[in-house]
């Protein structure tokens, strides 16, 4: 590929801190796999400013963005339209543009049914499913498994109101449940950031193990570290284990699908991710 010029298309990825993103080494070795004079830049922007750096895309001719935290939901006031998912969720992590202007998208949900897919075989309809945490991740997965077809969705979390609104996204078939339902779920999926690498809840775990048993499905959100302490625990009890990487992979595919109109190379993408963590 050549270097970049003025006919290079861009896109980037807003956050605060954004520096650990993984969105350019995703998205540019699915540039170089497709032979793309497409370039991805990562955008450090400070908690405030997510307005003014959507203005600054649209003045720059910059194709579209990713957006992390803590700036998916101040997004919106700067777009033209959100779809229907990023609306409900009242978060955007993808921004397009066209000739009607900037539109807002929520990939996360896509992306988580599409690893859980890629990861086990599992196709989340008639399942019974428990959603640990009620914060914009699990509330991504509560309605893309609604959407899907899930017999029911339990949601376990510390905060009972917050709880019950994340419930609500599913609808009829949302619950707010005690930790003990996870014992009944065919799928379980930690969307808390307890066992993440460099949180105060690191070396924790999110629900009791005891609950878990064979037959189960435990989806881990949580990508650094590797392995969480729940997801040792989970294959010690003979449940198939998952980490958060192939969601974060397939929910950039589905953002760079949306931006080129190409079919994402997951490969390419999967294994450039497998080479940046393993440094």
């Amino acid at each position: 590929m050549p270097d970049p010029s003025g006919a290079t298309q861009v896109v980037g990825v807003i956050g605060d801190p954004v520096s650990h993103s993984l969105s350019p080494t995703i998205h540019n070795a699915a540039f170089r796999s497709l032979g793309m004079d497409w370039t991805c830049v990562a955008f450090p922007t400070p908690t405030g400013s997510a307005v003014d750096a959507v203005r600054g895309m649209e003045a720059l001719g910059i194709v579209g963005l990713s957006v992390t935290m803590p700036h998916k939901a101040a997004v919106i006031e700067a777009l033209q339209s959100v779809t229907e998912t990023a609306g409900l969720l009242n978060a955007v992590n993808c921004i397009s543009r066209s000739e009607a202007g900037l539109q807002g998208h929520n990939t996360d949900g896509d992306g988580f049914l599409a690893a859980i897919n890629a990861d086990f075989g599992l196709d989340p309809a008639s399942k019974v499913c428990a959603v640990l945490g009620a914060g914009g991740a699990a509330r991504s997965v509560i309605l893309a498994l609604q959407q899907a077809g899930a017999a029911e969705i339990l949601v376990v979390n510390r905060t009972r109101d917050s709880a019950e609104t994340a419930a609500a996204l599913a609808g009829n078939v949302g619950t707010v449940a005690t930790e003990r339902s996870i014992e009944h779920a065919e799928l379980v999926v930690n969307a808390t950031s307890v066992g993440m690498a460099g949180t105060a809840t690191a070396q924790g775990m999110p629900c009791d193990p005891s609950l878990l048993h064979p037959g189960q499905v435990l989806a881990d959100l949580i990508y650094h570290p590797a392995q969480t302490e729940l997801m040792r625990a989970a294959e010690h009890r003979g449940c198939r284990v998952s980490n958060g990487l192939t969601m974060l992979i397939h929910q950039a595919a589905v953002a760079f699908e949306i931006w080129t109109g190409e079919t994402a190379p997951v490969q390419a993408m999967t294994q450039a991710v497998l080479a940046a963590s393993s440094k």
